[in-house]
């Protein structure tokens, strides 16, 4: 994408060289090894800063290329994947999860007890292909904390990243677990978008890998993208830390390079949080939504699909705030509904962040970060490698940054 002047797409340059000497102090404080940000408007890049090392108080400086864990920044992709289906009638929304994945048709519901000793009871409806996509389907994570279910997830092993088996398996062994709430009652951030890649498989005849690379990779010339990092682009490939919430202490928690988990090929292709990335290739799949689906002369997504996503899907227009119980959410949960992949600005004063109606966003658990405001013609991208993704205020840092240097 074409580099200007920030004045050009009416953006103050001072006030964007602001964002890497802020975020600077957490570098220099050794809370993390690295900042980039990029922010495009108008279909041109504006700002575009690299700050700190592939190694926390590493030599090794992150370049434009260094590849990043982008975890649950999947999820839209794999959404979207699922839309481009959607349009070729090889699934609807309204159809029941149980005629892709016939194991769901039997999924029974918490009603009480331990992990170890649970009640269950009948749903009160099947879970839908629309569930998958807004976090209404009744599925948790293994790693979230929150209640028994998740508790029987990690007794029963049923963790994508730990996974023996494939993705076919493992949601046939997610199908076995109950669900914490019976589909559509609450919004609870969950595995669903690893049961949509399934979805997608079923529906297309292909892997997810494959779907990805031929469909949209590929076509948006999105090279350094995959669900693990090839042995000639491992040196690209940053560490990976973690904060421990109780001593804020940071240690390492995935190597760089050829010692990475992301060296191999994984088990479970992860729809949900399974790829990695630059922030070149995200900015191209941005770009795409951005205009209305297409990118240099290639189409993946109808406008008008593409608008029906923006929507606030959550039932009665509700936020996320009002539908799930606030314990974990890539996005703010207050002024935020939900579309088809990513969180909708639906109150920007609830937010407590400058912004747009209808601006919509998702992260990832290693804190990675990316808005669209079409509003704005803008586009903000934002990496680091720290897990979990609220140790710090970063996104919301940025955000107030961004918008100050809006001049017109």
């Amino acid at each position: 994408m074409e580099r200007v002047d920030p004045g050009e797409v009416g953006l103050n340059a001072d006030m964007l060289e602001r964002m890497p000497r802020f975020f600077d102090g957490y570098l220099e404080r050794r809370k993390l090894p690295c900042m980039a940000m990029l922010v495009a408007r108008g279909g041109k890049v504006a700002h575009f800063s690299l700050n700190g090392a592939t190694e926390m108080g590493g030599s090794e400086a992150i370049a434009e290329d260094t590849i990043y864990r982008f975890y649950s920044m999947t999820k839209p992709i794999t959404t979207v994947a699922a839309m481009m289906l959607f349009e070729e009638g090889r699934l609807r929304l309204d159809h029941e999860l149980y005629r892709y994945i016939p194991e769901f048709a039997d999924v029974m519901v918490y009603d009480g007890g331990t992990a170890a000793d649970m009640k269950v009871k009948k749903p009160e409806r099947p879970i839908m292909v629309h569930d998958l996509m807004i976090h209404t389907s009744g599925l948790t994570y293994a790693f979230l904390f929150q209640n028994a279910i998740d508790a029987h997830y990690r007794a029963e092993g049923i963790d994508y990243a730990k996974f023996d088996g494939d993705l076919e398996a493992f949601c046939k062994k997610l199908a076995t677990a109950p669900l914490v709430f019976s589909p559509g009652q609450q919004w609870n951030y969950s595995n669903a978008t690893d049961v949509l890649g399934r979805v997608v498989e079923v529906a297309s005849g292909m892997k997810l890998d494959e779907f990805f690379r031929r469909r949209i990779f590929e076509p948006l010339g999105m090279a350094d993208t995959d669900f693990h990092v090839p042995e000639d682009k491992l040196d690209r490939l940053m560490a990976c830390y973690v904060r421990n919430p109780n001593t804020g202490e940071v240690t390492l928690q995935d190597k760089k390079g050829a010692g990475s988990t992301y060296a191999k090929k994984p088990n479970v292709l992860s729809g949900g949080g399974g790829l990695a990335s630059t922030i070149p290739d995200y900015l191209k799949f941005a770009q795409m939504l951005l205009e209305g689906g297409s990118a240099n002369g290639v189409r993946i997504l109808s406008p008008k699909t593409l608008e029906f996503m923006q929507l606030n899907h959550l039932p009665g227009g509700k936020t996320i705030a009002e539908m799930g119980d606030k314990t974990f959410s890539e996005a703010r949960m207050d002024g935020s509904g939900f579309g088809l992949g990513w969180a909708v600005t639906t109150d920007v004063v609830a937010t407590q962040q400058p912004a747009s109606l209808g601006t919509y966003s998702w992260g990832g658990m290693a804190s990675t970060f990316f808005w669209i405001d079409p509003a704005e013609d803008l586009i903000a991208i934002q990496a680091t490698q720290l897990v979990p993704s609220g140790a710090y205020p970063i996104r919301p840092q940025m955000q107030q940054l961004v918008y100050a240097a809006i001049e017109d």
